[in-house]
């Protein structure tokens, strides 16, 4: 791949029962300054933040703060008379559960649709203001779709972290820290790359004419950024976030620690879509016999035409800048995969895995 030009550098982990059966780093973090990729460099993780927010969620569910069919206005100002785009007042509130699993109403925050403009002109994707200010803002537009009906990935964990961050009463960006990162001794994971950090930062690259070329200018995750979502925004190495999805292949402990019940980490480990929705999907792109839980996408049936090596019970997700994981607890397997390529694409991926589930069944 990287002979190719589909990858400047990777980084692969692979934990077997809870132990590193595999790791390397190939190719390079930086092509231009001629540093290697290595098992400390620090990646942009993208959506890889939202499975945390969701384990966030349900600790907070377990200590009976929040429950997940809270409708949200129970806890965010603003959204008790919403009405649908296409017209007609909404039939219920989206509940914690929808804003989890994905099925909210709320329009996705990219593409040209008509919504999306409307949230665009309205300041709801300014990421130069603070979380709080993102209800403030979404609360007076319509819903795209009525609760529970589309999954439509978009803003519903931003949302959910802004809400969590009222249920704690602090900042969602103290929550993580003092509820997952340093309890999970994530030393390398934050909102913002370190001084420390800045030479294992890797450079992020965009495909252009069948060449990869280093991105330009300043990372803003060199900054303190205002906005601190639970949809993005983290920076993590391999090891450390791997110790996060060690955590959920136990069950919900780690090092002798419980961070969640079993019973709720099977919630983001199982299917949580009604049956109306046969898949997750994206556009056109629709992901055959993957649903989605309170947290990862879940393969619940043997159906090829999407990603042909995966197995039944697996679940994953992954990032922007085309970072991948996934779990098999059939295998016993946590597999972390990173790299910084725009746009996404999932080669590493599906190169790898039928590769390690042969090396697994050897």
């Amino acid at each position: 791949m990287i002979a190719e030009e589909k990858l400047v550098g990777g980084s692969v982990l692979v934990l077997r029962r809870g132990e590193i059966a595999y790791q390397k780093a190939f190719g390079f973090r930086d092509r231009e300054e001629g540093l290697p990729m290595q098992a400390d460099t620090v990646f942009r993780i993208y959506s890889m933040t939202k499975a945390m927010t969701s384990a966030l969620a349900l600790m907070l569910c377990e200590e009976g703060r929040m429950s997940l069919d809270d409708p949200i206005n129970l806890h965010l100002d603003g959204f008790t008379n919403l009405t649908v785009f296409s017209g007609g007042a909404a039939r219920r509130i989206p509940t914690v559960r929808d804003l989890l699993r994905h099925t909210s109403g709320f329009a996705t925050p990219w593409g040209a649709g008509e919504m999306t403009k409307k949230y665009q002109a309205g300041g709801v994707m300014d990421r130069s203001l603070p979380l709080a200010e993102l209800p403030v803002k979404l609360a007076p537009f319509p819903l795209l779709d009525q609760p529970g009906v589309v999954w439509r990935y978009g803003l519903s964990s931003d949302l959910l972290a802004a809400l969590l961050s009222k249920v704690a009463q602090k900042p969602f960006e103290q929550l993580m820290q003092e509820r997952l990162i340093q309890p999970l001794k994530m030393k390398e994971t934050s909102y913002q790359v370190r001084p420390d950090q800045v030479a294992r930062f890797a450079q992020i690259y965009q495909g252009r004419k069948g060449k990869l070329v280093a991105k330009a200018g300043e990372s803003p995750f060199l900054k303190n950024r205002p906005f601190k979502g639970g949809g993005t925004g983290l920076v993590s190495t391999i090891t450390d976030y791997a110790r996060f999805l060690q955590m959920i292949a136990n069950g919900g402990e780690f090092q002798g620690q419980r961070y969640l019940r079993e019973d709720s980490v099977d919630l983001m480990r199982t299917n949580q879509l009604p049956r109306s929705i046969s898949c997750i999907s994206f556009g056109k792109e629709e992901r055959h016999g993957t649903g989605f839980g309170l947290g990862f996408c879940v393969r619940f049936a043997d159906d090829q035409r999407w990603d042909s090596d995966a197995t039944v019970g697996e679940y994953g997700w992954g990032g922007l800048a085309s970072t991948h994981y996934w779990i098999s607890p059939k295998h016993e397997l946590v597999v972390v995969t990173m790299e910084q390529t725009l746009p996404y694409n999932w080669n590493l991926e599906h190169a790898l895995k039928p590769l390690i589930y042969e090396a697994v069944l050897k």
